[in-house]
């Protein structure tokens, strides 16, 4: 197939990864595969690294050049589907589609748990404009079903995979000490954040959580516009000796194997994060909180805890379980990389994506049947 993926956002973070690991696999599976985004936008100075090509159009905001932009390049290249994945590219390909004769159909990708708006134009891109929805949880999918009545046949989850054998665990000692040099202690209890750095993955509670436990160190991975915010906090709570930024990582594996538990206490927008499962993947325990689809994929008790978003004491109070049972982590570890290589392995993601593509190219009913894709 030719497959298309646009993609509006100049950030950085999970879902655009995200794009980048699905389209390298379905490349690497035979298929022709492009990203069409703006020329400013992280993803296409990333793309090349990725092995995906990337081709800059002028689709950053809803204007009308966009939606001639890609009329104009869909003409000429004429894909068999076209995957959007924000609400800017998502408008501009389908304006775009309503302009062509035959035009290739729409496969929606919805990466995060925002409401969507119940109007009249909305639900035209949604049920009318695109042949399917992607949702990256199962609660997201059933969002969209109750909040805005749209058909279960037509939405699929389809959680993000992570490569069991990129992120295996390793061992701890020896991760920590090849990275002393960056600044993490070669010894005591160390958490590990991994997140772009936005104001709702939570840094601020997972700080004053951390204030309260005396001799833990954080490794926060990431980068992002919330910094100087989170740089403040951390001055206010005099923590600034047991934090260290590691910054925008490529491969974020060593920084989870150092670790002895895994936090992401986000309060928004989330599906299932991939961070959370790279952790799973490399047995840490997780803690995290009950927001989007995260509890599809760590289960409460079993491979590590959840808690309330927004509350930094029982945010503290779960960290600090975690680390004075080490024993009890470890097997929650040990039970969250079986969970994770079981239920959201990155050959089960592109054979689901392949399969949506495939029908929605083909023009008949989606093998997307509605249940959540593990």
């Amino acid at each position: 197939m030719k497959i298309v993926h646009t993609e509006a956002s100049c950030g950085w973070g999970g879902q655009e990864i995200r794009i980048l690991e699905e389209a390298r696999g379905l490349a690497a599976r035979g298929h022709d595969v492009q990203l069409l985004c703006p020329p400013e936008a992280r993803i296409f100075a990333e793309a090349p690294r990725f092995g995906v090509r990337a081709t800059a159009l002028p689709i950053a905001r809803k204007k009308p050049v966009g939606v001639l932009a890609l009329r104009r390049w869909l003409a000429r290249h004429r894909p068999d589907v076209i995957n959007t994945h924000s609400s800017t590219d998502s408008w501009l390909a389908a304006l775009a589609c309503t302009l062509l004769r035959d035009a290739p159909p729409l496969v929606r990708t919805r990466h995060i748990s925002t409401a969507v708006p119940n109007n009249a134009t909305t639900r035209w891109l949604y049920t009318r404009a695109t042949r399917h929805i992607v949702t990256t949880g199962e609660s997201l999918r059933l969002q969209l079903i109750a909040q805005n009545g749209y058909r279960p046949e037509a939405i699929t989850s389809v959680p993000t995979g992570i490569d069991p054998e990129r992120h295996a665990p390793g061992d701890r000692a020896q991760a920590r000490a090849a990275l002393v040099a960056h600044g993490l202690p070669a010894t005591g209890p160390l958490l590990a954040i991994v997140a772009t750095l936005r104001s709702w993955k939570g840094h601020v509670y997972l700080l004053e959580a951390l204030a309260g436990l005396p001799d833990v160190r954080l490794a926060v991975v990431g980068d992002g516009p919330h910094r100087p915010t989170i740089e403040q906090k951390l001055a206010e709570l005099g923590l600034a000796g047991r934090v260290v930024f590691a910054g925008q990582q490529n491969d974020v594996t060593p920084w989870l194997r150092a670790a002895d538990v895994f936090v992401l206490p986000s309060y928004a927008n989330e599906g299932v994060p991939q961070a959370v499962l790279q952790a799973m993947m490399t047995a840490l325990p997780v803690v995290s909180t009950t927001v989007g689809a995260i509890a599809e994929a760590v289960a409460d008790g079993e491979t590590g805890l959840l808690v309330p978003p927004r509350d930094a004491q029982a945010l503290r109070t779960a960290l600090a379980t975690l680390l004075a049972e080490p024993a009890r982590a470890e097997a929650m570890g040990r039970a969250g990389r079986e969970r994770a290589v079981a239920r959201f392995s990155r050959e089960a993601m592109l054979d689901r994506m392949e399969a949506i593509f495939s029908d929605a190219a083909a023009g008949g009913p989606s093998r997307g049947d509605g249940r959540n894709a593990r």
